[in-house]
């Protein structure tokens, strides 16, 4: 039977009720976080503005530069997406899309785990390409800071295999 809810029992459900009510107040971070791919949408245009009206007059590498600089906001976005959905549908609240042809595949199955490892891998791919800008344009660098770009970038490589070690090493233990 059913026993009637002691006053510590009615407190503990408040509580525990008001916690889980609590994860709409990240809700607002992801609008931020949209907000802000808004801002890369209108940088991107001003840089693809501007690369328009000097195509014919800017030297070979200064338009590789360019694109890359288009392909590294483009990233970002693409980023803060994943970011978006995947910290809202694992924190918030599902998406209610029902099965949008459109919907992409990982959504409602990228857990935390797959969020860091896309994540991850994401600055990995930025990093490189603003490294691939920088030795495009390397001349106005000294070696030193070339030395510091590469050993950052390193860096996240590193942080990247050593994640996927972890979660594999994790999922292994988890299995067993």
């Amino acid at each position: 039977m059913n026993e009637p809810k002691s006053f510590g029992n009615k407190l503990e459900h408040v509580l525990e009720s008001t916690l889980f009510k609590g994860r709409w107040l990240l809700a607002p971070f992801f609008l931020g976080l949209l907000f802000a791919v808004i801002l890369l949408l209108i940088k991107f245009f001003k840089q693809l503005y501007t690369m328009t009206l000097t195509a014919f007059n800017t030297a070979n590498n200064d338009l590789l530069v360019g694109i890359l600089t288009l392909v590294d906001t483009a990233l970002l976005a693409g980023l803060l997406l994943i970011i978006i959905f995947s910290g809202y549908e694992n924190f918030v609240s599902k998406l209610d899309i029902d099965n949008h042809r459109d919907r992409p595949a990982w959504m409602g199955k990228v857990g935390f785990s797959g969020l860091k490892i896309k994540l991850i891998s994401a600055i990995v791919a930025i990093s490189a390409v603003e490294l691939l800008k920088v030795f495009i344009s390397s001349e106005s660098l000294s070696n030193e800071a070339l030395a510091w770009k590469v050993g950052i970038h390193l860096t996240f490589v590193i942080s990247g295999v050593l994640f996927s070690i972890t979660d594999y090493i994790n999922s292994k233990t988890h299995n067993h």
